[in-house]
């Protein structure tokens, strides 16, 4: 699943996908060509190679000799005990992995003929998938673009009752975002912040590219006392200087706005990040062939069992941004 260049990606059309799966023995086949590549089948809850297909394919399709439990291929993976045909999985992981701005729960709910609450559980499950790739990078391999971003309504157009609760001035009470993007590899890792402040930005920079590796900004005064740091001062209208830029970090920006003000409206603050590791996730493996890239997010949920009451506990007092 190698990267290749953007104009030799191969992409598959809705036509194709429905040749592709065209039931559900097909996408079966294709989540056991995922787990079991070599075709030599193990157990999914143990990893013993001593499993079996069980031929009524009940209560489970599969069952191991060692650990005596039956699994199937939803088995360990944030799939688990979801009662949806894996068909509508491979559709559903399609549109995310296709889907620059990311898909509304309402459209999945739409397109694959399932309830609203089945499609938002979905997308956050397969958010679990995307955020393999975007939480788990460590230091990046080359010089670094870092810039914060900002998500929640404007102050004016809340309501008085909660302007009046507001203190200071700017997007204090606006959920913050840094974001960090290694110019070599073109990858970008995101995280939600509690405050942008220099004890919480600089040790996120300096953890996030190599000793001697350039870090460039824009003139914010959270990035002073960053070690080879050049910047570029937006204030006067200065947004390239030389090498000095962050159009990059500022192009995820702009395609993750249009997503949370075009595709989702408004996102809770509890669940914010999932959304963030979606669109870093997505941007790291854009140059994917399309089925590679579906490939990459099944595999990134393996492992990633989420329950329904984890996402739902106490989200109705939970700020909305």
């Amino acid at each position: 699943m190698g990267s290749v260049g953007r104009s030799h990606r191969k992409g598959i059309s809705l036509i194709e996908l429905a040749e592709r799966f065209p039931d559900e023995a097909a996408a079966e086949k294709w989540f056991e060509s995922l787990y079991w590549p070599d075709g030599e089948m193990c157990c999914l809850r143990c990893g013993s190679v001593n499993a079996y297909r069980v031929k009524s394919g009940k209560p489970m399709p599969y069952r191991c000799r060692d650990c005596k439990r039956y699994f199937s291929l939803k088995t360990g993976s944030a799939m688990e005990a979801s009662n949806l045909p894996l068909r509508k999985w491979a559709w559903a992981i399609y549109l995310s992995a296709t889907s620059l701005k990311g898909v509304s729960a309402m459209k999945l709910h739409r397109d694959l003929k399932i309830s609203y609450q089945a499609a938002w559980f979905m997308f956050h499950r397969i958010r679990e998938g995307l955020a393999a790739e975007a939480a788990e990078l460590d230091r990046f391999a080359g010089d670094i673009e870092v810039d914060e971003g900002y998500f929640g309504g404007r102050r004016e157009n809340k309501p008085l009752a909660i302007r009046r609760t507001l203190s200071g001035r700017g997007p204090v009470d606006m959920a913050k975002v840094v974001a960090v993007k290694d110019r070599k590899t073109k990858r970008i890792k995101a995280v939600v912040v509690d405050s942008v402040d220099k004890a919480t930005v600089h040790p996120l920079v300096e953890s996030s590219r190599q000793k001697g590796a350039k870090v460039y900004t824009d003139e914010a005064r959270v990035y002073e006392g960053l070690a080879d740091r050049e910047s570029v001062k937006h204030s006067v209208g200065e947004y390239v200087d030389g090498m000095a830029h962050v159009n990059g970090v500022e192009s995820f920006w702009s395609m993750m706005k249009r997503g949370y003000h075009g595709t989702f409206h408004h996102v809770s603050w509890k669940h914010l990040q999932r959304y963030v590791y979606e669109f870093a996730g997505r941007h790291n493996i854009r140059d994917m062939d399309t089925i590679d890239q579906m490939a990459h997010i099944a595999a990134g949920m393996v492992g990633k069992r989420l329950l329904f009451r984890e996402l739902t506990f106490n989200e109705e007092a939970e700020a909305t941004a």
